[in-house]
């Protein structure tokens, strides 16, 4: 255990840790109105549940950091099954909430498996590609974690959840192009799916059916939301208000008046427009700033790692957490439709938080495996060669 504290990067530990306690107070400010006032409940309510999911990733970060990689592979296996199950299961028993049945309810908690299934699909791909690293010049070797992912892709569609479909399709399209797979199998595969989504969408339209509902075609209509405050662009036009309210110190920790009601739910998808209002602008750039330094440093570790999964690892897990910090705050501050996407440490949520705990100590146990390797080059002594016996007569 002391190899593995050793070999953490500490930069990384600590600022994530900063931010999820800053993430917890944060919780606490924007859904103390909510909590009372629309739902009766303890001011407390979700700045206590937000700390159990905390609680749970801690747990889940003493138990991954002591295992290597390699066994990530194993389990990834498991979990794979398990969430295709799932997610499956969703579309038959699973809890419609915001128009979409992407829940499961259980003792007062809700599990949503496609926010898992993104952690779990970059460490089951990193573990693939490196075990078959010699056999990637074959189409059913290379292509069968693909087709496993875009099965995966389509459940999340038909729940239905576009956001989180696009950015799950995403992240595997990049982490795909990103293994030493040969080029032109590449270029092969890209021009066959756009080739089965051509003919897709002509079937569909010949057939009269939508490929996209009706309420997902109206987030396309994103820009001018206050022309529309009265209708879908009634929260994104108060989140501009909360941000202006904001200035450039804010109003003070507490003292936002846009979580009165006037954003829904405003502990999730649009805390970041009640962080500005509250402590202003400057915390805000602060926090992209920390942001930015978080994912140089899954980079950094993730080039000096010294295995194709390592790597994989590390890029996959940026790629999931720029993602998310993009599609949030281009989509509260106007610039592409509003999806429903958390901002990583900082909004409230057990599987999203639990997800990028498990993400970052991923990315962790793959500095410690760095470090530990490096180390143990060092301390093997070089070979001294023997002198030859002079004869003498």
């Amino acid at each position: 255990m002391n190899k593995t504290l050793k070999y953490l990067d500490k930069p990384l530990l600590f600022i994530s840790f900063l931010l999820f306690i800053f993430g917890l107070i944060m919780v606490f400010s924007a859904s103390n109105v909510t909590a009372y006032m629309k739902y009766a409940a303890s001011p407390y309510n979700y700045f206590i549940k937000q700390g159990l999911f905390l609680l749970a990733g801690i747990i889940l970060f003493l138990i991954m950091i002591r295992f290597n990689t390699k066994f990530y592979g194993i389990i990834s296996w498991i979990l794979m099954i398990a969430m295709l199950s799932s997610l499956v299961a969703l579309l038959v028993v699973g809890q419609a909430k915001n128009q979409a049945v992407s829940w499961f309810e259980i003792a007062g908690f809700t599990i949503q498996p496609s926010e898992f299934v993104k952690v779990v699909s970059i460490i089951w791909l990193a573990n693939y590609y490196e075990e078959k690293k010699d056999k990637l010049s074959s189409w059913i070797v290379t292509l069968f974690p693909i087709l496993v992912c875009m099965i995966v892709a389509a459940l999340i569609f038909l729940q239905p959840d576009l956001g989180t479909t696009i950015i799950y399709v995403v992240l595997v399209a990049l982490i795909f192009f990103s293994e030493p797979i040969p080029k032109n199998m590449k270029i092969k595969l890209v021009l066959g799916v756009m080739g089965i989504a051509l003919i897709g969408l002509v079937a569909l339209n010949l057939s009269g059916k939508k490929l996209i509902l009706e309420r997902q075609l109206e987030r396309f209509n994103f820009l001018r939301p206050c022309d529309r405050l009265l209708d879908d662009g009634n929260q994104v036009c108060n989140g501009y208000i909360a941000i202006n309210n904001g200035g450039v110190w804010g109003k003070g920790l507490g003292n936002s008046t846009q979580k009165y009601l006037y954003l829904p739910e405003p502990y999730t998808d649009f805390i970041f427009t009640i962080m500005v209002e509250e402590l202003g602008c400057v915390v805000g750039v602060i926090l992209i700033l920390f942001y930015m330094f978080i994912l140089y440093r899954i980079l950094v570790i993730g080039r000096e790692s010294y295995t194709n999964r390592g790597c994989t690892i590390c890029y996959g897990v940026f790629l999931y957490i720029s993602l998310h910090i993009f599609v949030n705050l281009l989509g509260i501050l106007g610039l592409i439709p509003m999806t429903g996407v958390p901002l990583p440490f900082m909004s409230y949520g057990g599987s999203f938080t639990i997800c990028l705990i498990a993400a970052l100590t991923a990315v962790e146990r793959v500095n410690i495996e760095t470090g530990i390797r490096n180390n143990l080059k060092t301390e093997v002594p070089p070979k001294i060669k023997k002198k030859r016996k002079v004869k003498t007569t």
